[in-house]
């Protein structure tokens, strides 16, 4: 059989959330509903990076970060190889 179809956002652009005016989440589901699709501008630039596993031990001092946004899944366990959530840094255009 060939590849799935996915009709879904993706991790990649989870940095979204925090860089555009419109982040991938509200695309999407615009999109899906027939309303015309935002404002696909970047705002800022931004860094992403997976929290896996035991990443979310870092998870205190990342608070104590300016500049950042934390992203949880809501995932009860942390398990090697098992993506918890992302952070991402974000630098403001002034």
């Amino acid at each position: 059989m060939g590849s799935e179809v996915a009709p879904r956002v993706q991790s990649s652009g989870h940095w979204t959330q925090n860089g555009w005016a419109v982040d991938q989440f509200e695309q999407h589901i615009r999109a899906g509903t027939g309303r015309r699709v935002g404002d696909g501008q970047r705002d800022a630039d931004v860094v992403m990076e997976n929290r896996i596993g035991d990443d979310m031990n870092e998870v205190p001092r990342l608070l104590r970060e300016p500049d950042n946004a934390l992203h949880r899944y809501g995932k009860a366990e942390a398990r090697p190889g098992r993506k918890m959530g992302h952070v991402t840094w974000v630098d403001s255009r002034d």
